[in-house]
């Protein structure tokens, strides 16, 4: 996930229905959404499929600096055209590097994957397969500063998967990073742009993200229902009324936003008052939130890469499944 998102313009529209209260079985609900068809948004704007090897999407995001859009996948870290969105889309202020394949060729298993505020890339995963040079399994903490061209190992290479990854600046500039480890069912957390690691609390988790105004406020889709821990990840609970979100991005207005298990947008905050809109196809396996001129959805559910900016009423495809 992205560190940051600009604000939100303009309110949610109003939801379908209010959720009622309760938490439901995110994780193991993930796997009875695989039969699912899902609903057919109207208005679909459809695009060419996918070149070869685009494919199991782990994260998107959107570069502030650049303005470019990011999906990283099992064969590396591609950039998505959005110009079909139009003006109401971020513009971009660089050129984009070729979409027909990952960025420099390179095919690593991005895994964990979110840009900060001033352009940094962070990452883990898995080495590319041709990468003789690899550490092993894991490739730990992995950053860029030029857009995914090349990678600068940090800390815990051959040793950590980091599954999810969330960050924010603190006040002294520096960077704090948390991450899912996946092989320890373990969130961690760095105070030093991931350079050293103290292990939090452990949690079962499909999502992860910060609030972007309280760099200790952490919140996760779990098994149990969307958590919240107000101690940089030491201690979680339940927020009650939550819908059981599967995925979720804070804005930094304070408002939530994220997906159920049945693929339902829901836009409300941790206080209460949740409101339901537009829905996904199938199991959604990325999501982020991105400002401008309107509030854009971004999720790769199984149509591919898809855009809304209705809160999931209708969508375009920017990239179809292959």
């Amino acid at each position: 996930m992205a560190e940051h998102t600009p604000p939100l313009t303009g309110g949610a529209p109003a939801g379908r229905s209010r959720h009622p209260s309760h938490v439901a079985g995110v994780l193991a609900a993930a796997a009875a959404l695989a039969a699912l068809t899902g609903c057919t948004a109207s208005a679909v704007t459809d695009r060419p499929a996918a070149p070869e090897g685009l494919e199991h999407v782990h994260g998107l995001g959107w570069d502030p600096v650049t303005g470019l859009t990011y999906a990283a996948a099992h064969s590396g870290v591609w950039v998505i055209d959005t110009d079909i969105l139009g003006d109401t889309y971020p513009a971009a202020s660089t050129a984009a590097p070729s979409a027909d394949g990952p960025i420099a060729d390179r095919a690593q298993d991005t895994m964990g994957f979110t840009i900060t505020s001033d352009g940094v890339f962070y990452a883990s995963g898995h080495p590319d397969p041709a990468d003789a040079a690899a550490a092993g399994p894991s490739l730990g903490l992995i950053s860029s500063t030029d857009a995914a061209r090349t990678w600068e190992s940090l800390s815990l290479s051959g040793e950590t998967d980091f599954h999810d990854l969330a960050t924010i600046s603190l006040d002294d500039a520096r960077t704090r990073v948390y991450g899912y480890d996946a092989g320890t069912g373990i969130i961690r957390r760095s105070d030093d742009s991931g350079a050293t690691w103290t292990d939090t609390a452990a949690l079962a988790l499909r999502d992860l993200t910060v609030d972007p105004q309280r760099p200790d406020r952490v919140l996760a889709s779990t098994d149990a229902g969307l958590q919240v821990s107000d101690d940089a990840g030491a201690s979680f609970r339940v927020v009650d009324g939550a819908p059981a979100l599967y995925l979720v991005e804070g804005t930094p207005d304070g408002a939530l936003v994220g997906v159920d298990v049945e693929g339902t947008l829901w836009t409300g905050a941790l206080e209460g008052g949740w409101d339901s809109h537009g829905t996904l196809t199938g199991i959604p396996e990325a999501f982020a939130v991105v400002g401008g001129e309107e509030s854009w959805i971004l999720a790769a559910d199984e149509r591919g890469i898809v855009a809304s900016s209705d809160y999931g009423a209708s969508w375009t495809v920017l990239r179809a499944s292959s």
